[in-house]
């Protein structure tokens, strides 16, 4: 076991585990920050990503104490004083999800790539999201969310 000091949604963390297990594992079950996924523990799918100095990570590949640099943001970090950001609030109003469990990596995900490009081509959206998963296939609803937020005027319904 190996103590250590996490940066993570902007609180100074201590955590005793082993230096290689991975930011999910400590995410979630040390810290208790359960918004992070465990979809497929190889980086495939998306659902564990957080945000590592603002870029989008695959926290089941990072080991923890790799992470010791890095301020982490995690979905539940992401809303200042209880409110939610506009990419959140545009995944509400476009019903971007439907059962939710890649909800959190996809929002992560899709910050990032706001904060690198505020105003992102359709294309760029797509490439960007390419690697995060949705099993029930809302992706028409995530892209008119990231359009949402990226202050895209209403292409007359995305649904």
């Amino acid at each position: 076991m190996s103590d250590f000091v996490l940066n993570v949604n902007g609180a100074r963390l201590h955590v005793n585990a082993p230096a290689d297990e991975s930011l999910l594992w400590v995410l979630r079950n040390r810290l208790n920050l359960t918004g992070t996924k465990y979809g497929c523990g190889e980086g495939e799918c998306g659902a564990c990503t957080v945000l590592a100095d603002g870029q989008a990570i695959r926290s089941c590949l990072v080991p923890a104490s790799a992470a010791v640099s890095y301020k982490i943001i995690t979905i539940e970090g992401l809303a200042a004083d209880g409110k939610l950001t506009p990419l959140q609030q545009a995944f509400l109003h476009e019903e971007a999800m439907q059962c939710g469990y890649c909800t959190s990596g996809m929002i992560m995900n899709a910050a990032s790539l706001l904060r690198s490009k505020p105003h992102p081509t359709h294309d760029e959206i797509v490439e960007a999201m390419n690697g995060n998963l949705c099993r029930c296939g809302t992706y028409p609803r995530i892209l008119a969310a990231i359009k949402r937020a990226a202050g895209e005027p209403e292409n007359g319904g995305s649904r």
